[in-house]
């Protein structure tokens, strides 16, 4: 029996043999696309491999006594399974054909070894990107060490998972192994054939980085991006990225390198280029009669193509507006008034209501667009009713841009001077996708800003591994955001249920008023948790700084003035010290949970500046009658760097959990005030220390064996740290309610790609 086929004798129909990826590759050379010469290691190697090993018995007992929906125990059915296949050994006629068909490449080539699953890239399912792939890999024994590590990567945990979701037989499911000549790319990229977002049919979407095509599937750069229209073959859009780093051949594997200075900021390829490809992609999607994904590679001025596979999150119809048109098609050629940082998408017009001071929201009407320096969780109220809402300060994760995006309200927050600029009555519309402010009201034609056309919604029923959580406040949004693709609450905001009472919790105490508060928010609690049972809802204990109690009634004959509130009295260090209020929210957590028999109530605990702090709050909430248990999860909120750097120290006082506030995060570790407009550009939840924490957090949690969150506004804003979130290894993603669709596509897209790398 032959092992090994070269692309030249596979075709599309090949697909039992050689794996998605492995028929595509024969179907290109055979269409005379430049493919990089190479051959593939058949799916009849991988059968032998487990006959010989007697491996298949063996596989199929531990899946059968594993539950492969449950995390904890997939983790280690997966490596036992891996464990075994590392042991079996490859069998000797396998070795002999790959040594005699490596050697035709060369002795000393580079070579790219990819994982082909018999059940991938189909117009159907496309399950590329599961398994492992390996770079310039050079000499015989590498590459069959490396073959052997793709038929391991056929049982990752994911991998595993995604094979459940998906109905398909775990043995029925072969793998194929692409053995292909390494390109050393100066540039490459991505061609869509049709517009992935949109679904436009006229456009192909071409994406170019420096270096190896790596960085682009992974996220790691900002691909230049260009659009071609088919119809006409000219670049309709443009948008040029600059790139710091850049992936290259190392002598055995790849390495990282900084671009050099002067092609940081050029455009990566040729307008002439660019058209070549979109040339090469027409003519690859005729001939597989449908959209296509393809991977592309220039080396010494020649286009290589190194994989094709359908684009299968296409409607039907698949037509619609582009992009640009669904966020601002009526704006875009319009002189604005002023202008500040896009935070809630949407056009609206309206008089301008400005707010100088809290005590005045009472004067902001339905309809108005309210002008403020910055908003704080008093002023929810006010926000509900404003038409719009424009602030001088803070940025995308500034409360302004939180709140506004929750109610679907359009917001443009930083704009530094619009309380002077703007004036009381004066009509003016707001383009939230924009950040820009246009006198007057403009006749705006009548077209969806925040919802594409139906056909083109992006899929509510994908099956993650990551769990994709909400973040909300406000009771009158529970039912609706309940009913979405949504597998729980990651983050319930105690504030803004507390502003609603609008009297100082020590206010009401010293006025015999205790049970108002805690009523008050036990109804609040009960909804969300009736709504979404039986998902969890993590409700975060209150965060209020002193500035923001002061607002309510009452508050000033209790809090402090403080020189820096953000680093001030609030969260774990209020609880230990005054202790009253904190009392209150747990007997309304007893009522929901007891009285209301809502079990999946759970509670997160903020701002805990060192171990000895959280021990204090862990006797607080067990004298309060509430215990750690299977029902009742204790989390506590990563935002501080003594979190991260004392991960293992907290953990070991005892949680079941952690919440990662990338807001408060970011802020302190780059000693950046996130809703100070004047340093703006320095907050970045990329930031390579940010990401440090990020992923120091995960993987320790990951190590301890207890649950890892995220609720700032980083995944919802950042697509590529999505991908980095869960190939970290990530429990859950919390995001906005506007948020939810596109997060749980690039969280499935996200897990596709990384079970390619692991």
């Amino acid at each position: 029996m032959s092992y090994v086929k070269w692309f030249k004798d596979l075709s599309k129909e090949d697909v039992a043999i050689a794996g998605g990826k492995g028929a595509n590759l024969g179907e290109l050379t055979q269409a005379g696309i430049p493919v990089p010469p190479g051959f593939v290691v058949l799916s009849s190697a991988y059968y032998k491999f487990l006959e010989d090993n007697k491996l298949r018995p063996q596989i199929h007992r531990i899946l059968a006594t594993c539950d492969v929906l449950d995390p904890a125990q997939l983790e280690p059915a997966a490596k036992k399974i891996q464990k075994l296949m590392r042991a079996a050994s490859v069998p000797a006629e396998v070795a002999r054909e790959i040594f005699q068909n490596y050697a035709k490449l060369g002795s000393k080539t580079a070579v790219a070894v990819r994982s082909s699953a018999t059940a991938e890239d189909l117009p159907e399912a496309s399950f590329a990107g599961q398994q492992e792939s390996y770079l310039n890999i050079i000499g015989d024994a590498n590459v069959v060490a490396k073959v052997k590590a793709c038929w391991m990567s056929l049982f990752g945990a994911r991998s595993i998972f995604y094979r459940e979701q998906q109905k398909f037989d775990h043995f029925k499911v072969g793998i194929a192994v692409p053995v292909q000549t390494m390109v050393q790319s100066e540039i490459s990229g991505i061609i869509f054939t049709v517009d992935p977002i949109t679904g436009d049919r006229d456009k192909l979407v071409i994406e170019a980085i420096w270096g190896l095509g790596d960085y682009v599937v992974q996220g790691v750069v900002t691909p230049d991006h260009f659009s071609v229209s088919r119809a006409t073959n000219k670049i309709v859009d443009k948008n040029i990225s600059t790139q710091d780093i850049m992936e290259i051949r190392d002598r055995q594997g790849v390495k990282q390198v900084k671009v050099p200075a002067r092609l940081r900021s050029v455009q990566k390829i040729s307008d002439a280029l660019v058209l070549k490809l979109a040339e090469y992609g027409q003519k690859i999607h005729q001939h597989y009669f449908f959209p296509q994904d393809i991977e592309w590679a220039v080396a010494r001025g020649k286009i290589y193509f190194t994989q094709s596979r359908p684009i299968t999150t296409l409607s039907a119809k698949g037509q619609g507006l582009s992009a640009k048109e669904n966020l601002a098609p009526s704006t875009q050629h319009l002189a604005p008034i002023l202008k500040g940082a896009p935070a809630s998408p949407g056009i609206v017009a309206g008089p301008v209501k400005i707010i100088l001071d809290i005590k005045k929201i009472g004067q902001v009407k339905k309809g108005d667009i309210m002008v403020t320096d910055m908003t704080t969780p008093d002023f929810v109220p006010a926000m509900k009713r404003a038409a719009g809402i424009i602030t001088n300060r803070g940025g995308l994760t500034s409360h302004a841009a939180i709140v506004s995006r929750e109610l679907g309200v359009p917001c443009v927050v930083g704009t530094t001077v619009a309380t002077h600029t703007l004036k009381d009555g004066q009509i003016v519309t707001l383009n939230g996708a924009t950040g820009e402010i246009f006198k007057g009201a403009l006749h705006l034609p009548s077209v969806s800003l925040t919802v594409p056309p139906s056909e083109n919604r992006l899929p509510t029923n994908l099956k993650t591994a990551t769990k994709l959580y909400v973040n909300l406040a406000e009771t009158e949004l529970a039912e609706k955001v309940a009913s979405e693709s949504i597998d729980g609450v990651g983050l319930l905001r105690a504030e803004f249920m507390i502003a609603g009472i609008g009297t100082h919790p020590k206010k009401l105490i010293a006025d015999k008023r205790q049970e108002e508060f805690i009523s008050k928010l036990t109804e609040g609690l009960v909804t969300f948790c009736k709504a979404f049972s039986p998902r969890p809802v993590v409700y975060r204990a209150t965060d209020f700084k002193t500035n923001e109690y002061r607002s309510l009634k009452g508050g000033q004959l209790y809090e402090p003035e403080e020189s820096n509130p953000m680093l001030g009295f609030r969260g774990a260090y209020r609880y230990v010290n005054n202790p009253e209020v904190f009392q209150l929210e747990l007997e309304a957590i007893k009522r929901v949970r007891n009285r209301h028999k809502l079990t999946n109530l759970h509670l997160m605990i903020p701002f805990v500046h060192t171990p000895a702090e959280m021990l204090e709050v862990k006797k607080l909430v067990s004298a309060g009658g509430l215990i750690r248990n299977n029902s009742f999860k204790l989390w506590m909120m990563v935002e501080i760097p003594s979190n991260v750097i004392l991960l293992d120290d907290f953990i070991d006082v005892g949680i079941d959990g952690v919440s990662i506030g990338s807001n408060d995060l970011t802020m302190l570790i780059l000693g950046a005030d996130r809703d100070n407009s004047e340093v703006a550009a320095v907050f970045d939840e990329r930031n390579p220390a940010v990401l440090w924490a990020l992923e120091k957090t995960i993987k320790t949690c990951l190590k301890r064996g207890i649950t890892c969150s995220i609720c700032g506004q980083a995944p919802s804003q950042y697509p590529d740290l999505v991908e980095k979130l869960v190939a970290w290894g990530i429990t859950s993603i919390s995001v906005n309610p506007d948020a939810i669709a596109r997060t749980r596509e690039l969280i499935y897209n996200s897990e596709l790609r990384y079970v390619s790398q692991t």
